[in-house]
């Protein structure tokens, strides 16, 4: 994506705010007004001060309290037009954060089993900020440049036509200086910008994962590998902004030649009565205004390439294609159990290293399916295939006959009850946590599903019971609390059909025993899958699937696979028969 592209792109989002440019280019051309009349007023006061014994002092001040109400309304429009140049940038960037968030909510999940989570962080935090920064600091000095180096050119032409010809040849020497450098450096940038994001990434991981840091002694390492991303990050920043800021004092030193040979020209013309002392003095401001916009333009290059380094970034993620489309003709079925069957479905992660080949499974309703294996058999890859959020390459998997493609994914997924091995929770109350699926629940209810699964006495021994706030990663929870309120959450929601990835591993082996009477009690006559590696807890399944390598190898239940003496009976013997 070229520059040119990335702010046709955004001024898209600006443009949605034209009531508010508009009032700050109404703004910017009464500042800038005000500061081009000033030096006409100055140029007249110089001329009223002819010498000793000769000012003209009644003109003088009445050219004071002029310049005194020029300046004065100067400033208010400029304190106006940073305001409104406020309210647009940050609106633009509420819209595209928003835009950004409804994007990213829309991808599949490969797309964040395969990012790191800070580098997305990042892109909703500190890359916004360098668009926000970029657009305040550049419209501004775009919108009230043009009007000032527009007035100037006019009123320059007014005093010496042979002067104005020497200002306007200094413009190009400044522009094209300006640009070598901006090219440049713009490839920093950008480097800047990912490193940023990478670095986020990595501190993210580690503070999340600190006590395994400290519990395998890699600290050393974890500090090694930072300063090295660190270390790129600082290197990447300096070049960028160091040749960013070349720009600034290159177009100054242009326009200081260009002011010094003014300077000569004009005393020459002075002399040769040419032109007033006044007028050589207006002219000098005058010029002096004209290069200032090219000098603020230049000086704010840095944030202006920052700002187009984040929104590539930004416009990168938004640009990746979101989950297929749901089709024309797509049912909305009502939460209900049914039928599950796969029929002769194939699937890969990646193209090349095929996981499951040939996968075909009748699945009536009522049936607890069990799926145990080694790890990577396929067993989870299952469950993320019945729930669409990865689509099959090859075969079908229907509901009650109807291929779940057809479905809406909403109306699917609202079929399921998922409670996986990695607890999630957010800031908020252990209510709001529980009612998560069902906002609407009352007290009574979210309290009857923490009884349910044998969350509700370690709740109240909480300081504020249920309405105890907790942190997203819930660190004053231990592991099995976090289990049991993800466990609650699902039994709140009273699904018809129950999906249990790994959902009893960090229980003890006590509470593992209520939770599986909760449990039994819950899926009792519904549709149910399993996945487990402690066979203790799928030994009522009506059917368990053996896998190995994407396809079931065993299948039966759970005296019917330990009488085959296969692989489930050496799986059950490596856990049960050496105690």
């Amino acid at each position: 994506m070229t520059t040119r592209q990335i702010w046709t792109r955004l001024l898209s989002y600006v443009g949605r705010y034209r009531s508010i440019l508009y009032w700050s280019a109404v703004c910017a051309i009464l500042s800038v007004a005000s500061s081009l009349a000033g030096p006409y007023y100055i140029g007249k006061a110089v001329d009223a001060m002819a010498g000793a014994g000769k000012v003209d002092f009644p003109a003088v001040f009445r050219i004071l309290v002029i310049l005194g109400v020029i300046y004065g309304t100067g400033s208010l429009f400029g304190w106006l037009l940073a305001y409104l140049m406020n309210r647009a940038s940050y609106r633009t960037v509420d819209s595209l954060r928003q835009d950004l968030f409804a994007h990213i909510g829309k991808l599949p999940l490969s797309f964040h089993d395969n990012h790191p989570h800070g580098d997305s962080i990042s892109r909703f935090i500190n890359d916004m900020d360098m668009i926000s920064d970029g657009l305040q600091q550049g419209f501004s000095s775009l919108l009230t440049g043009i009007v000032t180096i527009v007035g100037s050119i006019v009123l320059m032409l007014y005093i010496s036509p042979l002067m104005t010809l020497i200002v306007l040849l200094s413009a190009p020497a400044a522009y094209y200086a300006a640009r070598y450098v901006t090219t440049r450096s713009q490839k920093l940038f950008r480097e800047q910008a990912k490193t940023l994001g990478e670095l986020n990434g990595y501190v993210e991981e580690m503070v999340g994962g600190q006590k395994i840091v400290q519990a395998f002694h890699y600290e050393e390492q974890a500090m090694g590998q930072f300063q090295e991303k660190n270390n790129r990050l600082y290197e990447a920043g300096v070049k960028s902004q160091f040749l960013g800021s070349l720009a600034n004092p290159t177009t100054r030193l242009v326009n200081n030649v260009t002011f010094s040979v003014i300077a000569m020209v004009g005393g020459v013309a002075t002399i040769m009565n040419q032109i007033t002392v006044g007028g050589l003095s207006s002219f000098l401001i005058y010029a002096n205004l004209f290069a200032k916009p090219f000098n603020e333009i230049t000086g704010v290059l840095t944030q202006l390439q920052s700002a187009t380094a984040s929104a590539q970034r930004i416009f990168t993620i938004m640009d990746m294609p979101p989950e297929k489309p749901e089709p024309a003709d797509a049912v909305t079925v009502e939460p209900a159990q049914g039928t599950v069957e796969f029929k002769h479905v194939a699937f890969a992660y990646n193209p090349v290293r095929p996981l499951i080949s040939d996968f075909s499974l009748t699945v009536e309703p009522g049936t607890r399916v069990a799926i145990v294996g080694q790890t990577g058999a396929g067993k989870t890859t299952l469950v993320n295939l019945l729930m669409r959020f990865y689509d099959v390459d090859r075969g079908e998997i229907s509901l009650n006959g109807v291929n779940i493609k057809h479905m809406t994914r909403d109306s699917l997924r609202r079929s399921f009850g998922m409670v996986l091995q990695d607890t999630w929770l957010f800031g908020g109350t252990i209510r709001d946590n529980i009612a998560y699926g069902k906002p609407d629940a009352t007290d009574a209810e979210v309290e009857a599903a923490a009884r349910a699964a044998n969350a509700h006495s370690f709740i109240r021994r909480l300081p504020d019971g249920y309405s105890t706030v907790i942190s997203g990663t819930g660190d004053s929870l231990s592991q099995g609390q976090k289990q049991l309120l993800t466990i609650a959450r699902v039994m709140l929601v009273d699904p018809p059909m129950l999906i249990l990835d790994e959902a009893t591993s960090s229980i003890d082996t006590r509470t593992e025993l209520r939770i599986q009477e909760a449990f039994l009690r819950m899926i009792a006559g519904r549709t149910s899958f399993v996945i487990a590696h402690r066979l203790s807890t799928i030994r009522e399944a009506h059917l368990i699937l053996y896998m190995q390598n994407g396809d079931i190898v065993e299948a039966g239940s759970h005296d019917e696979l330990l009488a085959q003496g296969g692989a489930y009976r050496r799986l059950y013997e490596s856990q049960f028969a050496a105690g």
